[in-house]
């Protein structure tokens, strides 16, 4: 052998694939059916963090809009209970100011905070008090406003006179305990006054149809046999003894265009026996700039001294929008 030339060394087969022979020390790699496991595995994990993520994400936004339509649902409270007393306000104020609001049922509409208020008042002598009225002024509201016969507004005329009066005598077409208990009721007539206009529902025979029918045009605020007509709407003039379509239609045109001049209120031709009595039923609807409406309901009239200016008789949410937004307005 010449100095200065490597040996040769004889190579043998090389180790196959995956023997370890020729790697890194400690390493082992794996067979690929190993690797395609795991990587199947990989894939999974990643779905499924993606859905705990996706779901997250979902779960914070629905939080997050929750919240939003809270604030709104509050702010649009605040508002209309705002609104309240603003009309209360308005109606208190002197006479001889031009721009003092009647309570004639007129909407009047402003903007405050980026949202749309509505809001009107009527005073409660313009409808019918349900425990003071006659009980042919209810049968005639009963016929004209719900449309039911003759007999069938008797009937409920008189178990509303069972309901309210304080003995146990049955009218002849009414309803006492035993007609209740028959009708399988686990209640009985209060005989006492209404508290509510609600608590009419609770009379025997009445349905939720007629009662959609007449409730607007009842009260227990009045206290008055009659109804003042200067208030009242169409209907419960038309429930009045010797009104005719007519009558009410020529009375109703004349006090609008009084009311338009701002002159007074011409009489109704036929007598109703009630005068104005300074408790108002107010109405607000507020409508914010997200489209969120919060209505509120109640019946205040004024306070007994400064302390007090106003006396609420009754405070709650109303169900349904009632006013017809303004031209101009979405």
């Amino acid at each position: 052998m010449r100095r200065g030339v490597a040996p040769i060394v004889a190579l043998g087969p090389r180790p196959p694939l995956g023997s370890g022979a020729g790697s890194a020390p400690g390493r082992q790699v794996l067979p690929c059916a190993q690797r395609g496991v795991a990587l199947i595995l990989v894939l999974w994990l990643t779905v499924l963090l993606t859905v705990i993520a996706a779901g997250f994400a979902y779960s914070m936004r629905t939080e997050a809009l929750a919240a939003r339509n809270a604030v709104a649902l509050a702010q649009a409270r605040a508002l209309a209970d705002g609104a309240i007393a603003r009309v209360a306000f308005e109606l208190m104020r002197p006479r001889t100011a031009a721009e003092t609001w009647a309570p004639d049922g007129g909407v009047h509409y402003w903007e405050e905070g980026g949202a749309l208020i509505a809001a009107n008042a009527v005073d409660e002598s313009g409808k019918i008090d349900l425990n003071a009225a006659s009980d042919a002024l209810l049968k005639n509201l009963f016929q004209t406003a719900a449309g039911v016969d003759a007999d069938t507004a008797a009937r409920l005329v008189d178990a509303i006179g069972d309901w309210k009066d304080a003995d146990e005598v049955r009218r002849p077409q009414g309803a006492e305990a035993p007609e209740y208990q028959s009708a399988g009721l686990s209640y009985k007539p209060a005989n006492a006054p209404f508290e509510t206009v609600a608590e009419l529902q609770r009379v025997l025979g009445m349905t939720p149809a007629l009662y959609a029918a007449v409730a607007d045009s009842l009260t227990v605020f009045s206290r008055q046999p009659g109804v003042n007509p200067a208030y009242a709407s169409r209907t419960i003039l038309l429930a009045l003894p010797n009104a005719t379509p007519e009558v009410v239609d020529a009375y109703i045109a004349q006090r609008n265009d009084a009311l338009a001049q701002r002159r007074p209120l011409p009489a109704f031709p036929i007598a109703a026996g009630a005068a104005p009595i300074n408790v108002w039923r107010i109405r607000a609807e507020a409508t914010t700039a997200d489209g969120v409406t919060f209505i509120r309901e109640a019946v205040i009239g004024p306070g007994g001294d400064v302390l007090h200016a106003v006396t609420v008789l009754l405070w709650q949410e109303g169900d349904r929008r009632v006013f017809t937004p303004p031209p101009g307005t979405q």
